[in-house]
């Protein structure tokens, strides 16, 4: 059993503190509304505290997973962030999706005090996070990575080490990128069908049996052709990160026509009301200029 905090109970990181319980840890959250914070507390048991130092004092692990750079940068730096508490030898895991420039900072951070950090961001999505098999990219030292890993099996059915730090979020990347086209690819495919008349559920029952496959073949198409777009990571919060892939596109001299195209088309469902539908939902867009 390990000593642990968790700062941020969003959609995911609710049940991934949640399983922290559930394996036996002694949890202490911290979340910015604490309404939430205290109702976490009634489901698992834990307790709560209402800055992110008081919550990171005296742990072993802090995990973090919350929403852009700069709310990371407000729960683990400054005079109430989690380094300023946290003790010589504890480890810092960061669940966010964010930049690699703001792991190597606090990575660099946390080192100067005598703590591990490993940046760690996961995929998986709401369900994933739910039933606790998510898959967490790392960046990081191994020795803080082979300490943190039995801890985050809790929630992670695969965990895996990549290189130093900022590999993580630099591999989420990657996946974030595979997505947009996969997701691309499925909305028009089941616009065409739709097009040409033909039975969408039953074309992918077919195809899905082939090369076509994929996991948001399997997961999202029938709910894509019944137009419902409630099932997971939003819109916004994929614009963040294919922003983020972007930025460090330029940075690093890679070319992704295709990745800029899709965040221009996510974009256009965020003007057609869709800021928190599913990334599925880049078939509305193609269903719109239907008409």
């Amino acid at each position: 059993m390990a000593k642990v905090a968790f700062l941020g109970l969003g959609v995911m990181g609710y049940p991934m503190a949640g399983h922290l319980v559930k394996h036996g840890h002694e949890v202490t959250v911290y979340n910015r509304t604490q309404a939430k914070a205290q109702a976490w507390c009634d489901t698992y048991g834990g307790n709560w505290c209402p800055t992110p130092f008081e919550a990171a004092k005296g742990q072993d692990f802090v995990f973090v997973c919350v929403g852009n750079d700069d709310d990371l940068r407000s729960v683990v730096l400054g005079d109430t962030g989690a380094l300023a508490a946290m003790e010589e030898g504890s480890i810092l895991v960061d669940h966010t999706t964010a930049s690699a420039d703001v792991a190597r900072e606090l990575g660099g951070a946390a080192k100067a005090k005598g703590i591990g950090f490993i940046d760690a961001p996961v995929s998986g999505g709401q369900a994933g996070a739910e039933n606790g098999v998510l898959t967490v990219m790392v960046g990081g030292e191994a020795a803080d990575f082979e300490a943190a890993k039995p801890v985050m099996q809790a929630y992670a059915r695969c965990s895996e080490l990549l290189g130093e730090v900022g590999s993580g979020q630099l591999t989420k990347m990657v996946n974030q990128i595979c997505i947009a086209g996969v997701v691309q690819g499925l909305a028009e495919g089941l616009h065409f069908a739709r097009s040409a008349g033909l039975d969408g559920e039953r074309v992918v029952e077919v195809i899905s049996k082939g090369a076509a496959q994929s996991w948001q073949m399997e997961n999202r198409y029938q709910t894509m052709w019944q137009g419902q777009y409630d099932f997971g990571f939003a819109v916004d919060w994929m614009r963040k990160d294919l922003g983020i892939a972007l930025d460090e596109a330029r940075r690093n001299g890679s070319h992704l026509p295709l990745t800029a195209l899709v965040d221009q088309f996510y974009s256009e469902v965020q003007a057609q009301g869709g800021q928190r539908w599913d990334t599925s939902s880049l078939l509305a867009r193609l269903e719109k200029s239907r008409g």
